[in-house]
């Protein structure tokens, strides 16, 4: 246990759980989408859904796909903000049945036309949990840093990135595979110990049937 699991994380209020973890949220989406957003559509769900403007977890999340920190005094005013950064935003209720009370779908469009699609918890004392990428089950809390490789399901991708990354001397921590079906888009969520170079990334995201490759820093 680390100290910051007894006090809770430094954040712009009222609530570790639905702002200072709904701001890390939309910063994880940001990290996947790997573009400027222009445009979120965001679903909530549970406590989430029926506390969002008196908790700010409207002004957190949009925060955090703007790229602040739980500790930016400019969270107060993220939605304004966000029309100064371009950002179209919408917000609707839903529900996911079985799903943490304080879950977010994060649906995001970058100036390029890229798109991202993530389901993400806040689990209480500011922590985090994405379940979902992309349609593809992941499970990772962001608290390390944490390698996206988004590739085609074929013999020897995933030996080749993870030779890779014993040669560069990175120890993985925890990984896991996603892939609806064989043969097809997948995902590895690979959690590591220590840092990932740039010239690692940059290798990685040119071996054959790797799609992407994101590094989100622990956050």
């Amino acid at each position: 246990m680390q100290i910051f699991d007894i006090i809770g994380p430094v954040m712009i209020g009222p609530s570790s759980s639905h702002t200072a973890g709904a701001c890390r949220l939309g910063r994880v989406a940001r990290k996947i989408l790997a573009d400027r957003p222009i445009k979120a559509r965001i679903g909530l769900c549970g406590s989430f859904a029926q506390t969002y403007r008196g908790h700010g977890t409207d002004k957190a999340l949009i925060a955090g796909i703007l790229d602040m920190h739980t500790y930016d005094s400019r969270l107060r005013n993220a939605l304004t903000l966000a029309g100064d950064e371009g950002l179209e935003y919408e917000f609707y209720l839903t529900t996911i049945p079985g799903a943490h009370p304080n879950t977010a779908i994060i649906e995001l469009t970058g100036e390029s036309g890229s798109t991202c699609h993530i389901t993400g918890a806040s689990i209480g004392g500011g922590n985090i949990i994405v379940t979902n990428i992309n349609g593809m089950d992941v499970q990772f809390t962001g608290q390390y840093n944490t390698l996206i490789v988004l590739h085609k399901d074929t013999p020897g991708v995933i030996a080749a990135v993870t030779n890779a990354m014993a040669s560069s001397g990175t120890n993985i921590g925890n990984f896991r595979l996603s892939r609806p079906q064989k043969g097809g888009e997948a995902v590895m969520t690979i959690e590591v110990d220590g840092d990932v170079s740039d010239s690692m990334i940059r290798f990685l995201r040119e071996l054959k049937y790797i799609t992407g490759v994101v590094l989100i820093r622990a956050i």
